[in-house]
């Protein structure tokens, strides 16, 4: 059975999103492997605090990320 994690600032993602990734998720898996393991697929997203991840030494915060992406 796979077992997927997945950890996301906490407020990343809305429910809707969180849904979203958990279906692509399985859908790759399946995809690459067999369609019979869909139904034992387990997802898990997980949250993290801001300022509880850190890169290069450094604590960061949601707002850090999203400022990394844009450069």
């Amino acid at each position: 059975m796979p077992l997927i994690e997945i950890k996301m600032f906490k407020n990343e993602l809305d429910k809707n999103q969180s849904a979203t990734l958990i279906q692509k998720v399985t859908d790759a898996v399946t995809e690459v492997t067999s369609e019979k393991l869909r139904a034992v697929t387990w997802v898990v997203i997980q949250e993290v605090n801001d300022g509880h991840w850190g890169v290069g030494g450094q604590a960061l915060v949601l707002n850090d990320v999203k400022k990394m992406m844009n450069e």
